[in-house]
This record gives structure tokens, sequence and C-alpha cells, in this order.
């Protein structure tokens, strides 16, 4: 059995593909991960032992592209990406007996197209609830595509949402199913999520919950496990003194991520906390050559969340599971996307603190920081670790295998 793992996007869509592949390979299945040939995600899939078969270009090449066309909206990347993508996919699926596709729509779209070329049965992933028809919630609204405010009905949304989603990405999902022979469809969104989508999120964090607009399958979080040490004098650091702060944005490179960066370093100097900066796709830098910051590239965030007070970060999916699963008190100071969502389930569950929008100041962001640094949210953030499930990969690999 062979199975085609298709991703484009940032770590966050990388590596729980990673984390799937291990497991089917655990199960005797062959799997390869369609991904961004970017520098971190081959050293990534290197380390997870998972062969790699490149997309048409890195990430961090395509957003930079993508820069130089400022008056391009959605729909003008999404019509260059999908093709390049499609002739990707298909040499990669080669030989495959299924494809498993996640990260932006178009490239899920071309995943879906190969499969449906090849005949091969096709599994959407989605990582987060809020992207998923329910009648629980309501939909992500998309730049340039508010929510009527005489609209409230989820129900009702969520059918406005199939025309925003045509508006954004039909013209470049059609046209690719009718240069290669498909028939075009009328339901973008549904097409490509399917009826019965995995949904690789941790149920303790954000429970997907019955509905008959879609019928999700919740497996748990994909976790790639992480031996790493930590690296000699991170360790150093980590011993000379009280625990530090974690302050990380990860793959979010904006301006507003490194004005957070710099004011996160003086809230936690301001709380008589040392810290951890993770330079993230932003470059994060210190603020000057005091020793009680510590730079950091690409580390064992699994073994480092266990040692630190409280991490601050942009509230990706990936990284508030791997905070919770450690135990570790949040702030989420939320970017873009599904990240002010995670910011709120992280402060209704007493585990954290939810920044309100992505400009912090020095006031807001200590305020938030005393929030997660009191012993009660320690507390509940170790008491809520111990119900993270670890097995959500394995679950889906066997659901899969069960299935093909």
């Amino acid at each position: 059995m062979r199975i085609l793992l298709s991703t484009y996007g940032s770590r966050g869509d990388v590596e729980p593909m990673a984390a799937l592949a291990v497991q089917l390979q655990a199960l005797g299945a062959e799997a390869i991960v369609s991904a961004p040939p970017d520098q971190e995600f081959v050293d990534l899939l290197a380390r997870a032992g998972a062969p790699l078969a490149p997309t048409f270009t890195p990430v961090r090449e395509w957003i930079e592209a993508a820069k130089q066309r400022p008056a391009d909206g959605i729909p003008q990347h999404a019509a260059r990406m999908i093709g390049a993508q499609y002739e990707a996919i298909a040499a990669a699926a080669a030989g495959c007996d299924a494809i498993v596709a996640t990260g932006l729509l178009p490239s899920a779209a071309a995943a879906q197209c190969v499969a449906e070329k090849l005949g091969l049965p096709y599994r959407h992933v989605t990582f987060c609830p809020l992207f998923l028809p329910s009648h629980h919630h309501r939909p992500y609204p998309y730049p340039g595509h508010p929510h009527p405010p005489e609209v409230t009905d989820p129900r009702a949304l969520w059918d406005l949402n199939i025309g925003v989603m045509n508006a954004l990405f039909g013209e470049a999902v059609n046209g690719l199913r009718a240069s290669i022979g498909l028939p075009t469809v009328d339901n973008v969104r549904d097409h490509v999520f399917t009826d019965r989508p995995f949904l690789a999120s941790d149920p303790v964090l954000w429970s997907w919950e019955p509905t008959d607009l879609c019928g999700a399958v919740q497996t748990g979080a994909w976790i790639l496990p992480d031996a790493r040490p930590l690296p000699a004098d991170l360790e150093a650091f980590l011993e000379d003194g009280a625990s530090p702060v974690y302050v990380g944005f990860g793959s979010i490179a904006l301006p507003s991520t490194r004005e957070a960066a710099r004011i996160a370093i003086e809230a936690a100097r301001a709380s008589g906390r040392r810290i951890v900066l993770a330079r993230g796709w932003v470059e994060a830098a210190p603020l000057d050559d005091g020793r009680d910051v510590f730079l950091t590239g690409d580390v064992n965030q699994q073994a480092l969340f266990r040692r630190v007070a409280a991490v601050v970060h942009h509230g990706g999916a990936g990284t508030t599971t791997t905070a919770a699963r450690a135990g570790a008190p949040q702030v989420i100071v939320p970017q873009i996307a599904d990240q002010p969502y995670w910011a709120g389930r992280v402060a209704g569950l007493g585990v954290g603190a939810a920044h309100e929008g992505p400009t912090p100041t020095l006031e807001s962001l200590t305020a938030a920081l005393e929030i997660a640094l009191v012993p009660e949210t320690r507390a509940r953030a170790t008491a809520l670790s111990g119900a993270i499930r670890p097995d959500g990969a394995e679950t889906a690999a066997k659901l899969l295998l069960a299935e093909l």
C-alpha cells in the first residue's frame, strides 16, 4: 500500500503529515509526503524518515513572490498555484493507491483532481474545526468577505460561505478541472473538503460536535514525536536560573509579530523573567546584549515547553497543542485565520490568556502574562496536559488503512 500525503503551507501543515507518514509506515504501508522543499521541511521529513516529493516551489519563495504582486487577490494567487501543484502532485502520485491532502485550498484542490483523474481514493484533512461546516460555529470570514451583519444564524452563514469560496477559488479550480477533462463543480468547498474529512485536532482543546453539515472524523492531533536533545548552551541557560518565558511566532512573518516579540521581551522582563526567544520566520532578535535572553532556532519544543514558565506565541494549532501537552501556560497574541479562535479556547479552558488583537502594548501583554504566570493557571495547564491525546496520527492511520 503506497499513500501520498500532500500539503502546501507552513510547518503547521507539514509536520502533522510527517506524523501520519510515520504511523502509516509503522503499520506496513509506504507513505510519501508532497511538501514544499524549504530546507526546514527537508530536514523535518528526513528526521521522520518520510520520503519527500517536492511541490512546485518552496513556500517561502512563494510568499516572497506574492509580495511582489500586492494588487493581486486570492483568486489570482490561486490560479497561479493550482496548475503547478497539479503537475507536481501528479508526478508524486505515480504508483500510489490513495491521496490524503491538506494545506492551502488550491493545493488541496489540485490533489483532489489528481486523485479523481487517476481513480484513487481521496481524503481531506484539516487541523481546526473552524474551517469545517457546522451549525455550532460560524465560518471563518475571508478577507474582503465579512459576514453580513444582519445574518447571525450559523447555517445561513455556511450557506453564504459556499458563494464566498466559489468567488475566491472557483475560477481556478474549475479552470484546472476543465483543462484536464474533469467536470466543473458548483460547490468548490464541499467538493474539496468532502463530507467526511479527517479533523486532526485534539478534542479536549476543541471538541467536534455532531452536525448534519459535515461528518468530520476527529482523530486527535497528529503529533510527530521529537527525541532531539536540547542544545547544550540552551540547557545551560535553562539550568542557570528560574524558568524563562518562551517567545516565538513560528512561521508568521509579519511586522506585527516582530513588534509583538519585542514587546514580549519587555513584558517578561517586567515580570522578572528571563526569555527564550525563537527567531521564527520573522527573524526575531534580542533588544540588547542582555544575558537574560537566549536566542534559538529550531529546537525540540516538546522538551523545551516542559521547562518554561509560559509560552507566548501566535496561536497556531500545532504550537497551541504542543504547549498544552507540555502543561505550559500560554499567552496567545493571534494574528490571522484560526489563531483568534485557539486563543479563545486557551482562555476559556483557563490555561492561559488571549491577547485582544495582533498588536500588543507593553501594558496589555504584561497583563496577559500575569494571568499566565499565576499558580492557578499553571495548575490547570498541568491538569489539562494529561488529557491531550498522543495517538491521533496512529488512529488516523488505522482508519485510513481499514478503509482502503
